[in-house]
């Protein structure tokens, strides 16, 4: 009898000890072999994570290997400032540079603005203060060591573990992020509606979905790489985070919008065994 509450209490720890998502997740293998073809069939080196919010289903190729953030950093830089703006250190109308902090906000999620990241960047303390907010809050696999002129100004190297992160570990973020986990609902719903005008990279994870499929995305790009991440809406109400990181290669805008038509695809053929909640409806409306 003691052997076998010994054997229940070390199998009740393992599961406590698992991660959020371990691998990916058994009935989704075929949406992982057909990623892993995507990237496979194209000479640049493709990473590829997405989860499903509501069920935690999981799929990745290349989950654990660091890629240049580029301009995706800028979802976690407008997050620590909403936070800021939660606990009353800051507000969006505080003016940094002349203009609003939420305009810069805007600016650098729908146009990819740099000089406005680094304005906000500066005010809210530098990198460091990026990098120790995500350490709080457990957030291993994403390293932000430098500002976007830093990053542009330096020698290009697309193996540089500075400014990266896995895919795994931004769709963690994306994940706690929509959770309510490292921001409040407000925040979260005012980050994803601005995330949802985007203008860049029309042709990267939008690229060859539905038209009326609903996506909320931030993208990324420098000499040889090309990257975007963001949430996808699913026909069922269902939303999936997702990480796409190309380098090398040709025509890797292309490689993207193919690694999201599958997730979509793929998320949307499977069925979970329980009923999913339409996660976030309230906030953004019935799709």
């Amino acid at each position: 009898m003691r052997m076998r509450w010994a054997a229940i209490f070390f199998w009740l720890f393992a599961c406590v000890a698992q991660p959020a998502f371990a691998s990916s997740s058994p009935a989704l293998q075929s949406l992982e072999q057909r990623l892993s073809w995507i990237a496979s069939a194209n000479p640049a080196d493709v990473g590829i994570a997405a989860i499903d919010l509501a069920t935690g289903e999981y799929v990745a190729v290349n989950g654990d290997t660091p890629y240049p953030m580029a301009s995706t950093v800028k979802v976690a830089i407008a997050a620590n400032y909403l936070a800021q703006v939660e606990y009353g250190r800051r507000s969006l109308d505080d003016r940094i540079g002349g203009r609003s902090a939420r305009s810069l906000i805007d600016a650098m999620l729908i146009r990819s603005d740099n000089p406005a990241t680094d304005l906000l960047l500066w005010d809210l303390g530098g990198p460091r203060v990026i990098q120790a907010w995500l350490d709080q809050h457990g957030l291993s696999g994403i390293r932000v060591d430098r500002n976007i002129a830093q990053l542009l100004a330096a020698r290009r190297d697309l193996q540089d573990v500075r400014d990266s992160s896995t895919p795994r570990a931004m769709v963690e973020l994306l994940r706690r992020l929509d959770g309510g986990t490292m921001i409040n609902q407000a925040s979260r719903a005012y980050l994803v509606d601005v995330m949802g005008r985007c203008i860049t990279g029309k042709n990267r994870i939008r690229g060859m979905l539905p038209a009326y499929a609903r996506v909320e995305n931030k993208t990324g790009t420098l000499n040889g790489l090309a990257t975007d991440v963001g949430y996808i809406t699913l026909p069922d109400g269902r939303r999936v985070a997702i990480a796409v990181f190309a380098r090398y290669g040709a025509d890797r805008p292309r490689v993207i919008a193919q690694a999201a038509r599958a997730v979509y695809e793929g998320f949307a053929a499977h069925r979970p065994a329980y009923p999913a909640p339409h996660y976030g409806a309230a906030s953004y409306g019935a799709p």
